[in-house]
């Protein structure tokens, strides 16, 4: 009998041992931030105690961090209620992360509170606390957009997935563009007449910039960094420029965005050479994650832009939908809370289908997009007439260099008149939609555009015939 109850007292006092080396390798892990290797030993011992208020903060911790924000706050909250150590910080970063802002913001002003009557720091909690007041503003403001469609694709080759058309120009990757670059960047937009880039590269700073490129004939010029506070931000890269050539989407994680890469929207203001200051898109296409690669198709009037939102590492869902001719807001006073966060979070696409026929004509419109062959690189770099007998596709062709000088001339006139033309295509649009009111104060604006768009076309015309004499003159 006696050996019995040494044995008993052996397996008992080797198993606490065990566990407790257990729990401690446990605790190394997280604070290596190994937060999903150390998850399941917290789990077991949170189950065992529950009210233990430093294994609820440690298995929440480790929740928040492996992408389970609303399983870690049931946790946290136990731990705040145990007065443990920085409970309330990690209550109101999971509060953020699942769209609870009013929540978030109590409880970061609670613990603000208590670093004050401990003489702590608060510098770092009243940052926090400032971005949950602003995410707070922006759930206040979710746009009403119709999802049509989304694909979760592997991160590396997301622009694949992007089947805009050829009229909105093309996106690639920085080092399939710049194959032989000693430079590292993001991705590169090429406009419609293949002639103007917009790209983001890595800085000496290690942050990366929003650059352009002109081509003028088959020469690329130097890469000139976007004027205004477009690169004020930590990186800015992802860059989008509309038909117009003068709005710009890009993504951004400075301390305007709500976590991680944000997509903002500025204008290049003709008269100051300069941006306009940037704004943040909003919900429900920014959220606490990583969201980006804005994208309007004007031609099949589709948008698109991706995010890492709710994905595993190494995916990115890509959400395609319809842009709107205006912004419309939903309620935040009158609707219910948990829906509203619902289409912030893009909880479920079908969620924001409030018109079958519009999403039917759009899917059929995406899906005709994606069944089109991969368009054949084209065989020439334009096409020019010169005489009944001579047309040109390269600039090589000319042979009179005071034609060839002119004929840039004429590519930059006729890409300006093509801006401003679909420009004043949006602005008739518009009107055609708005009230009296509104078409009073629009009228004059149109009216000017009507002008220089005719100016611009007539230069063409007559840049275009300076053209053709001076090379024939060579040529004869």
């Amino acid at each position: 009998m006696k050996n019995k109850y040494i044995l008993l007292f052996l397996f008992g006092f080797f198993g606490i041992h065990a566990s407790a080396q257990t729990l401690a390798q446990a605790k190394i892990l997280y604070e290596k931030g190994q937060y999903e290797q150390a998850k399941p030993v917290f789990k077991k011992f949170v189950k065992s105690q529950p009210n233990n208020g430093n294994y609820n903060l440690w298995y929440g911790v480790c929740c928040l961090n492996t992408g389970e924000a609303e399983e870690a706050i049931k946790y946290l909250e136990t731990a705040v209620k145990r007065w443990v150590t920085s409970g309330q910080l990690y209550l109101a970063q999971a509060y953020n992360a699942v769209y609870r802002f009013e929540d978030a913001v109590g409880t970061y002003e609670d613990y603000i509170a208590e670093l004050t009557k401990r003489r702590r720091s608060t510098a770092e909690a009243e940052k926090l606390l400032e971005k949950s007041k602003a995410n707070l503003r922006l759930l206040k403001g979710v746009e009403e957009v119709c999802f049509i469609d989304s694909f979760v694709v592997d991160k590396k080759d997301f622009l694949e997935a992007y089947k805009i058309s050829p009229e909105s120009g093309k996106l690639f990757m920085y080092d399939t563009y710049f194959e032989n670059s000693n430079s590292k960047g993001g991705t590169v937009y090429e406009t419609e007449l293949g002639n103007k880039i917009y790209y983001s590269e890595l800085q000496k700073d290690s942050t990366l910039n929003i650059l352009s490129r002109n081509k003028m004939m088959d020469e690329w010029g130097k890469g000139n960094m976007l004027p205004g506070s477009i690169n004020e931000s930590m990186n800015a890269s992802y860059p989008y420029v509309l038909a117009d050539g003068i709005t710009i989407y890009y993504a951004a994680d400075g301390p305007a965005s709500m976590g991680g890469y944000d997509i903002f929207v500025t204008r290049y203001n003709t008269n100051t050479d300069t941006y306009l200051t940037p704004e943040n898109v909003g919900m429900p296409f920014n959220s606490p994650y990583n969201d980006y690669m804005y994208v309007i198709d004007e031609f099949n009037n589709l948008g698109w832009f991706a995010s890492d939102r709710y994905q595993p590492e190494g995916k990115v869902c890509v959400y395609v939908f319809i842009p709107a001719s205006s912004k419309q807001v939903y309620n935040y006073e009158s609707m219910d809370k948990n829906k509203l966060i619902k289409l912030a979070q893009l909880h479920s696409i079908r969620d924001t289908w409030t018109n079958e026929s519009l999403v039917a004509d759009a899917r059929k419109r995406l899906q005709e997009t994606m069944q089109e062959k991969t368009e054949i690189k084209k065989q020439h770099e334009f096409e020019f007439v010169i005489d009944d007998r001579n047309i040109y596709h390269y600039a090589a062709d000319f042979r009179s260099p005071q034609a060839k000088a002119q004929f840039r001339n004429y590519l930059q006139l006729k890409e300006s008149y093509n801006q401003q033309q679909n420009k004043l295509e949006n602005m008739r649009t518009q009107y055609s939609r708005a009230n009296q009111n509104e078409r009073s104060k629009m009228a004059p604006a149109i009216l000017d555009l009507e002008k220089r768009v005719l100016q611009l076309a007539n230069e063409v015309d007559r840049t275009a015939i300076q053209v053709r004499k001076l090379e024939k003159q060579t040529i004869k």
